[in-house]
């Protein structure tokens, strides 16, 4: 959600801007269904990162602590980026697909609603 300054002449540094990320960009990620983890994550990514990559090297560490990780099914998933229908081709680069600076990616597990089945 935007914030708007009370006064019209306020200009402050945008500290989240993209050029603060030292060549990365702030991705959030979130699992749907999953409340064990209440909110997307933030996860600055190389613009450059395979999907592929994402999935191998960085979900693990954001995700695996849920006990129905390692069972998940990365073919059946289904994905959104910023809100739209996704299908992300593993070979290729974030940028590329157009997950861009502050993009959100969901992904929802079809055959995982949360442990027992709770949403949890």
């Amino acid at each position: 959600m935007p914030v708007h300054a009370m006064t019209p002449d306020y200009h402050g540094d945008v500290k989240d801007a993209r050029e603060n990320y030292h060549g990365n960009i702030m991705v959030f990620i979130g699992w749907d269904h999953h409340l064990l983890f209440c909110a997307s994550k933030a996860i600055p990514l190389p613009p450059d990162m395979t999907f592929g990559q994402l999935i191998e090297q960085v979900m693990p560490d954001a995700f695996g602590q849920h006990p129905e990780f390692k069972k998940i099914n990365w073919e059946t998933a289904n994905w959104l980026l910023d809100g739209q229908a996704f299908s992300p081709d593993l070979s290729k680069g974030l940028e590329e697909q157009g997950v861009g600076h502050k993009s959100l990616i969901r992904f929802a597990t079809p055959e995982l609603m949360g442990y027992a089945n709770a949403g949890i």
